[in-house]
C-alpha cells in the first residue's frame, strides 16, 4: 500500500496523481552510454596501455552509470504526489522521508517552472506556496500543467463548498 493511500482521512478520495518524469533516468543512460563507447574503443585500440585505461574508464564509468540509475529509480519509486478531495500530498524519499500534506483551504498558490526542453517533454518543477509561506519546489514532475490543474480545481471545489 501507497504512503498516500495508507494516510487518507475517512471521506477523502484520491482525485490525481502524478510521478517523476522519465527524464530522472536520463543521467544515468548518459554514463552507460559512454562506457558502451569506451569499452568498444578499448576492443579496437592497439597499444596494450591503452587497452587498459579505456577499460577502467570504461569500468568507472559503468559503475556511475549504475550507481545514477539506482539513485534515479529510488526516487522514482519512493516518490509520491497525489491530490485528494481535501488535501495536497507529497512524499519523497524511503530511508530519509519528506513529506508534506496542505489542506486546500491552505493553498495560496500553485506554480509551475518549465524548461524548453520540460515544455516539450512535459515536465517540470511544481511550487506549492501554503498559508505561513512555506514554498518548497519539487522537480522532474510529468505532466505538471495537469497536477496544478487538478489542485485549482479540488481548491475551487472546497471554496464554493462554503
Amino acid at each position: 500500500m501507497s504512503y498516500i493511500d495508507s494516510t487518507l482521512m475517512s471521506g477523502e478520495r484520491v482525485v490525481a496523481r502524478a510521478r517523476l518524469h522519465w527524464i530522472t533516468y536520463v543521467s544515468a543512460l548518459i554514463f552507460f552510454l559512454v562506457s558502451l563507447l569506451l569499452f568498444l574503443a578499448a576492443v579496437t585500440v592497439q597499444p596494450r596501455q591503452s587497452v587498459a585505461a579505456l577499460t577502467v574508464a570504461g569500468l568507472l564509468t559503468f559503475t556511475t552509470a549504475s550507481a545514477a540509475g539506482l539513485r534515479a529509480l529510488i526516487a522514482a519509486k519512493t516518490s509520491e504526489f497525489a491530490v485528494t478531495n481535501k488535501r495536497v500530498l507529497i512524499k519523497l524519499g524511503f530511508i530519509r522521508r519528506t513529506s508534506v500534506e496542505v489542506l486546500l483551504s491552505k493553498v495560496e498558490a500553485i506554480k509551475v517552472e518549465q524548461s524548453i526542453a520540460g515544455r516539450i517533454l512535459d515536465f517540470g518543477s511544481i511550487v506549492i506556496t501554503g498559508t505561513g509561506g512555506s514554498r518548497d519546489p519539487y522537480h522532474r514532475i510529468a505532466a505538471p500543467l495537469e497536477f496544478r490543474r487538478a489542485v485549482q480545481e479540488q481548491v475551487a471545489a472546497v471554496q464554493e463548498a462554503r
